[in-house]
């Protein structure tokens, strides 16, 4: 009947067998809250965005979409994260993909685009307390008026940002809690001002500011000189801080969170990093929020910082997703803790090595969370990490004040196993009793290395488990988009990652005839940019270790004379290393040429000549690549062919155009 109840569905469950003692050197912690309490805790929280790290994960089908989202979000199942930080789309790419602007240009409004309204909407379905955050990467090119540069018209952008925030509410009736400014760039003090005050003439006084998502300095220098900008600043927020403060950020009394960190590969040594840091953030910096980039790694893993997400939804045309270890390190702290709690004053420092700490919500409960991680197992991916060692102890600890009347604790025990595999995630032992001897108000724990537990007076913890997904599978071998719908649940078309440009369904309400629902590039000026976006626009699909293949694509270009697209394969880049793509490159200009390239940049010709191709017309592009041979078709007849390619030997297939330009696409085909 149990094992009924796991396949038809998701089920909760625990169990797992105690701890050996031994003689182990002890140490003994205090916890008692008489003096008055720590910091208040803010919660832990993960990243969508910065960039497209979800763009996969909207096309899975249900029931495996929804299973992702419930360890996600759902409180008391997996990772039930109590903060949702989403990129605000900027059309420009943000690292592993670009995410599209609610206003490509000046007078368009179009709140719909994208995927994070969804997210956040799924996310608050899930668990209505959830906190949302916004943070720009990148910007529309209007805003700038021709500078790559978002401060000098600032008033431009808070009614952009802020026209984000409304838009929210408006549409998809989520309350935006909290604002950034310009994700790891430059902040300007004049432009932080103004953001405050035209939240405030919009009735947005609820939503907080968070500066400047980039180090501690010069955000907590400029706060202690300027009392203006240190009264509408909220959080000052550090990315990868290293568990360490700076004394200035301390002297503001600002919160103090790392709102961007982990980013690191989601196997037992990420997991191991994620625990480190979820606990030593505060006991060695202070910081009272650890949020994690990313969310899911829902993005083609061969793109940067594969996998470096705290789960894995990378395929959505088979259905399979896995729960990676880091989803069960943060249920050690987020099942068993809420934003509002407070820790408690203590040193978190464990003898032995590790660190702990100790969080109540000033009503009885008591929540405690260790770590014994040691250096090589718990590296992030930044900053480095100094040596330290973490020996097997015995730690006992006292409950003084309000908690000496405590009886008894539940134990959640986590251990990472780095030889065999074989970890032990989140189970639920027998509960601790403290115990009432000589020393009342007492229990003692033997540590080993590699491990996590949290001991807590709450009772709602849960192990929960959906049925398997289905087993991986490469992306189709053959695969067709003709992009004809009518109504479609998301901006974008299934499986296509825009790298640089944003690639929309479109109505050809002027088309009679077979191109009436059509895929259309849409940014058409470089964005204010956060990397080096290409000089092209281009969107990938498909299997990176794809060698042989054979492309099909009707195109049209819009832009005249010097307006021009491209079909694809073998693409062996994107992200933040868009530009120094390479592949197989078949392209089409509005002046009657064509050019085969080695690269994006179209530097590399292998072969140009006379096309008769024009603006204005619709024409179909065939790309044939077997071994190191390629030819091209033009309307079903031979263009070029029997040209040498020898490297890259594998990669995506592509579609893309010359420049930031208007350009439609229909009749997808690759095999």
């Amino acid at each position: 009947l149990l094992w009924g109840s796991v396949l038809l569905g998701c089920c909760c469950g625990s169990g797992a067998p105690g701890v050996s003692a031994a003689a182990l050197p002890a140490a003994v912690y205090v916890l008692d809250d008489a003096g008055g309490l720590g910091r208040e805790f803010d919660g832990i929280g993960a990243v969508s965005g910065g960039g497209a790290t979800s763009r996969l994960l909207v096309n899975y089908q249900e029931p495996y979409r929804s299973q992702i989202l419930d360890y996600l979000f759902k409180p008391n199942f997996g990772a039930s994260l109590h903060i949702l930080k989403v990129e605000i789309g900027g059309d420009g790419q943000s690292t592993d993909g670009t995410e599209p602007s609610h206003m490509h240009y000046e007078n368009d409004e179009n709140y719909f685009r994208g995927y994070e309204w969804w997210l956040m909407k799924e996310a608050k379905k899930r668990n209505p307390k959830i906190k949302l955050i916004g943070l720009p990467w990148t910007f529309p090119a209007w805003i700038g008026k021709g500078e790559n540069w978002p401060y000098d018209y600032p008033d431009v952008t808070a009614y952009y940002v802020v026209s984000w925030i409304l838009g929210a509410k408006q549409y998809h009736d989520l309350d935006i809690d909290y604002i950034g400014i310009w994700n790891e760039r430059a902040f300007s003090s004049k432009y932080i001002k103004l953001l405050r005050y035209t939240l405030d003439k919009h009735g947005l006084q609820q939503v907080r500011i968070i500066a400047s998502d980039r180090l501690w300095e010069p955000i907590s220098f400029v706060l202690l000189l300027d009392s203006e900008l240190h009264g509408v600043v909220d959080v000052i927020g550090a990315h990868y801080p290293g568990t360490k403060t700076v004394p200035n950020a301390i002297l503001t009394k600002k919160k103090l969170w790392s709102s961007e960190d982990y980013s690191t590969f989601n196997d037992e040594v990420g997991a191991g990093c994620w625990a480190r840091i979820l606990n030593q953030n505060y006991v060695n910096g202070n910081m009272t929020s650890t949020i994690a980039w990313n969310l899911v790694a829902s993005y083609y893993e061969e793109l940067p910082f594969g996998r470096c997400g705290l789960m894995t939804a990378q395929e959505p045309w088979s259905g399979h997703y896995k729960v990676e270890a880091p989803i069960w390190i943060t249920a050690h702290t987020t099942q068993f803790t809420q934003p509002g709690w407070s820790y408690l004053q203590v040193d978190g420092h464990l003898e032995g090595g590790g660190s702990f700490v100790a969080l109540t919500d000033g009503l009885g409960n008591l929540t405690i969370i260790i770590e014994t991680m040691t250096h090589d197992h718990s590296q992030c991916i930044r900053p480095p990490l100094p040596h330290f060692s973490v020996t097997p102890q015995r730690a006992t600890f006292y409950l003084k004040g309000s908690f000496y009347t405590l009886k008894t604790l539940q134990v959640w025990h986590s251990r990472l196993d780095f030889e065999s595999g074989n970890s032990s995630l989140f189970q639920q032992l027998h509960p601790v009793k403290a115990s009432l001897s000589v020393w009342q108000g007492s229990f003692s724990l033997e540590l080993d290395v590699d491990e996590v537990y949290t001991l807590t007076t709450l009772k709602t913890g849960k192990k929960c488990a959906c049925a398997k997904p289905p087993p991986p599978h490469p992306f189709p071998s053959n695969y067709k988009d003709d992009f004809n719908i009518r109504n479609p649940p998301f901006s974008e078309a299934p499986n296509f990652a825009d790298q640089t440009g944003a690639f929309e369904y479109f109505v050809n309400a002027s088309d009679r005839g077979d191109h009436v629902f059509t895929l259309r590039q849409v940014v058409v000026q470089r964005p204010i940019t956060w990397v080096s976006d290409a000089d092209q626009t281009i969107s990938i699909i498909g299997n990176f270790q794809w060698v042989n293949m054979t492309l099909t694509c009707d195109i049209y270009i819009e832009k005249p004379r010097v307006g021009g697209v491209f079909i694809a394969g073998r693409v062996d880049n994107g992200g933040i290393y868009v530009r120094r793509t390479k592949g197989v490159f078949f392209w089409v200009f509005a002046d009657g040429t064509y050019r085969v390239t080695s690269d994006i940049a179209g530097e590399k010709v292998l072969m140009k000549g006379l096309s008769g191709v024009r603006e204005n017309a619709w024409h179909t592009l065939t790309l044939n690549i077997q071994g190191t041979s390629a030819s091209g078709l033009l309307n079903g007849y031979p263009l070029w062919e029997n040209v040498t390619v020898s490297s890259p030997s594998n990669g995506w297939a592509a579609i893309g155009t010359r420049s930031f330009e208007f350009a439609q696409f229909d009749n997808f085909h690759v095999e």
